[in-house]
């Protein structure tokens, strides 16, 4: 389970240092690609199997299904953590996330985000903003 927030930054060359504690659990090689709210997504090599089967059983019929699978797809790249503890994020997933040099590292259960550190201050703030109503409506959910 990936939870925690770290600020990090990313060089000229478009590497960024993942955290100890991320790197332990993603292992040697791992995929990021293009998430929701204009961060990436990084999942284990195992998350990412069990996530591609799911998504390749949703009914491709559907144009709702098929351009959020293009979406995901298209931006996924496998990562390769160097001897330094750093990946290479490539061009057009730094530029989907406005990555360019403060960023933060969030824990989200079963998956790492990268964020902008100017994006995610802005969410956090929206965020927090609705977290009672949110905490309220998973009361009701029975959790």
């Amino acid at each position: 389970m990936f939870m925690g927030e770290y600020l990090h930054t990313i060089d000229g060359k478009g590497r960024l240092i993942v955290p100890a504690k991320f790197r332990e659990a993603l292992g040697e090689k791992f995929i990021a690609t293009k998430g929701l709210d204009h961060c990436l997504f990084i999942y284990p090599a195992e998350e990412w199997q069990a996530l591609e089967q799911k998504l390749h059983d949703l009914p491709f019929t559907q144009p709702d299904v098929r351009a959020f699978v293009r979406f995901f797809f298209s931006g996924a790249t496998e990562c390769e953590v160097d001897k330094q503890g750093r990946i290479l994020l490539p061009a057009n997933l730094r530029e989907y996330a406005q990555l360019e040099k403060d960023v933060v590292l969030v824990g989200v259960s079963s998956r790492v985000e990268i964020w902008s550190q100017a994006l995610w201050t802005d969410y956090s703030q929206q965020a927090e903003d609705a977290y009672t109503t949110a905490a309220e409506s998973l009361v009701n959910l029975g959790i």
